[in-house]
């Protein structure tokens, strides 16, 4: 996940879709390799939350050292109704340690928690694509300002969850605003205008562009993501 001459040249918004495709193409494949073989342990009833983890946890590890800068979280969310594990299970690393996650959500008293409805989760199931959520302050997972990226797991038409990384958006910045500067006062949005990264100092991550008079607009092809830049 770096920028290169080739993407600074051809403007803004291809920028962000390189950088985004390839983190994208990481959980492309950990998609891929999950599915086939999570189809093939549900329908012989041997997918347990063990299991699940002992499966997830050589591609979640993989995942770190395939993305720079290197992710912050990664995993596997599953489907509320995939047979087997808790309803809802999730199978995530995350940290310097690369550290399974515990949540109190996954202690018997309480057996899950309902992603169905959150963005990285939502979004994905509903289109078939990867997707980027954020910025977002990831009270799940890392406390920190956030971008998730994900991607549906599928076996054959059947839904069966979602892959994931978590982004910490100091680093995002830290790699994406040198070669924003290239193209002067440039803010990265997403679909309802929040900031996920500004060349302008005014505007941090989060904070909403609500007046676009004086930008100029150019969409990315990625997760509805788009470029203004101050004319």
């Amino acid at each position: 996940m770096t920028t290169d001459a080739t993407a600074v040249r051809r403007g803004p918004a291809a920028l962000l879709d390189d950088y985004f495709r390839s983190t994208l193409d990481v959980l492309e494949t950990l998609s891929r390799d999950l599915g086939a073989v999570l189809g093939d342990l549900e329908s012989r009833g041997e997918l347990s939350d063990r299991r699940l983890d002992e499966l997830v946890e050589p591609l979640a590890l993989a995942v770190f050292t395939r993305t720079w800068p290197a992710a912050f979280g990664a995993g596997f969310v599953a489907s509320l109704d995939l047979r087997g594990p808790s309803r809802g299970h999730l199978s995530w690393w995350q940290g310097p340690m690369r550290s399974q996650l515990r949540l109190a959500a996954q202690t018997p008293s309480r057996e899950h928690i309902d992603y169905s409805g959150f963005e990285w989760f939502r979004v994905p199931h509903e289109t078939g694509e990867g997707h980027v959520a954020g910025p977002h302050v990831d009270y799940l997972c890392s406390d920190e300002y956030t971008l998730t990226v994900s991607m549906p797991v599928w076996n054959g038409r059947r839904f069966l969850g979602v892959v994931a990384m978590d982004l910490l958006v100091d680093d995002v910045e830290r790699e994406l605003l040198p070669a924003l500067r290239e193209f002067g006062d440039v803010s990265v949005v997403n679909a309802a205008q929040r900031v996920l990264a500004s060349t302008e100092s005014r505007l941090a991550p989060g904070d909403s562009v609500r007046d676009l008079d004086g930008y100029g607009s150019s969409h990315c092809e990625i997760a509805g993501l788009r470029v203004l830049t101050r004319v």
